[in-house]
């Protein structure tokens, strides 16, 4: 098995872990030089990583719609080179999964053409058309969502040429996975019969509610379990994950209930979108905007924190906000339901997928932030019988759909299929 993701183990610890404790099995990862890796693995001689650097940036002078592509193609040359010299040791793989999004596998086909090359296609934009109208096949995506980021001709221009990789990495791959119905949906016509949908699953073994669960946080206020917590997750704080809009809902969730305490994780890059103008950040941006309606003493940004300490954050929280774009669906969201959280959410495609509203949670427009906010305050308010049964449901959805188990399974039939014999096809 060869394992290839820039940022690896990324979307595939699980699988990894796995399929390095099995018997026999040579597993080998590629990584970049920035990538966490698994070191208990490593260490333990179970799993093998090699970790790549491209050999210099991207062309300054290079066309702007061209930037990304010319970064693929040097992350792909560095992962080739990585292959060749595997393959002079004799190193032979039988399967290759990799996140085909950043270029690493676009010559993985011309150095082990018999491997079974399987991508995880995550996502493929979608650009609205020029004007009042929108492309036949325009599925209501990120690009264009947010009519306060308006697309200019040059963003769709720039998006169309970053798409030639993704339908590069889907005329490779023999099979490719997709975690969601939506998002598989977000690809080409032509090669949906090549995408399972299987979710990578989330450990819900470790989540859960725990009814002494506390936080201490930087000011020394200790909130508990039971108390008024309104939290916000998001691995950068930033519009494609609502965050401009929550943060304008809170002042009056703040103003109607006295006592509640907000608790926002998350750090100050860009995943996704852009940059604000005129700020380092959009948390600097946002307070600009809404820090003087704000109690300081009740609003705490916590930055990025340790997983532990982020899944106490779940288990504390009263309303949990979870607001996205039309894009790719977050761990969060499931871990948050794992833990048995009471979830309001964005009324969102990828969202209502999930979340079904006052079923497993309630669902919100997040353009109206008087309706963020008042969502927010009846989860607050909610009697215990009624959020308890959003709480189980939610609990239960995540349990019954997103487990890792599951996912290894799914994950082993895609890349196994045609490659093991039959009756250890079933084992795997």
């Amino acid at each position: 098995m060869l394992i290839i993701h820039q940022n690896f183990p990324g979307q595939f610890r699980h699988v990894a872990k796995a399929w390095s404790e099995r018997p026999g099995w040579k597993v080998v990862g590629i990584g970049r030089d920035t990538a966490p890796g698994m070191p208990e693995l490593e260490k333990s001689g179970r799993l093998t990583l090699i970790r790549y650097k491209p050999h210099r940036p991207v062309h300054q002078e290079q066309h702007h719609y061209l930037r990304r592509m010319e970064d693929a193609v040097l992350h792909g040359q560095a992962v080739a080179r990585i292959l060749l010299a595997l393959k002079a040791k004799g190193f032979k793989p039988d399967v290759i999964l990799a996140h085909p999004g950043w270029g690493e596998t676009l010559n993985a086909k011309d150095v082990f053409p018999d491997a079974r090359l399987v991508h995880f296609c995550e996502w493929f934009y979608n650009v609205p058309a020029e004007g009042n109208g929108l492309d036949p096949d325009w599925q209501g995506a990120d690009i264009g969502f947010d009519p306060e980021f308006p697309v200019t001709f040059d963003d769709r221009a720039r998006i169309r040429a970053w798409n030639a990789l993704h339908l590069l990495n889907l005329e490779n791959c023999d099979a490719a996975i997709s975690p969601t119905h939506w998002q598989k949906a977000q690809h080409p016509k032509p090669y949906l019969d090549k995408i399972t949908v299987a979710h990578e699953g989330i450990d819900t073994e470790n989540l859960g509610p725990n009814p002494r669960a506390a936080i201490k946080l930087p000011n020394g206020t200790v909130l508990r379990a039971g108390d008024p917590v309104i939290t916000y997750v998001a691995r950068n704080l930033e519009p494609y994950r609502g965050f401009h809009q929550f943060m304008r809902a809170l002042p009056a969730i703040q103003k109607e209930h006295k006592t509640c305490h907000t608790v926002i994780v998350g750090g100050d890059g860009v995943s996704y979108g852009r940059k604000p103008e005129g700020a380092k950040h959009w948390r600097e941006r946002m307070m600009r905007e809404v820090g003087s309606k704000l109690d300081p003493t009740r609003t705490h940004f916590l930055g990025k924190v340790p997983y532990e300490g982020y899944k106490r954050v779940l288990q504390v929280s009263a309303a949990h906000i979870y607001l996205t774009y039309p894009f790719v669906l977050s761990w969060s969201l499931l871990e948050a339901m794992a833990t048995g959280c009471l979830v309001s959410g964005s009324d969102t495609a990828p969202v209502r997928e999930i979340l079904e509203d006052r079923v497993n949670g309630r669902l919100v427009n997040a353009f109206d932030k008087g309706a963020v906010s008042a969502a927010a305050l009846q989860c607050l308010l909610t009697l215990d019988d009624a959020a308890q049964d959003l709480r189980y449901e939610a609990q239960k959805t995540a349990n019954a759909r997103f487990a890792v188990q599951a996912g290894i399974r799914v994950f082993s039939q895609i890349c196994f299929q045609s490659v093991l014999r039959p009756n250890v096809r079933r084992a795997a």
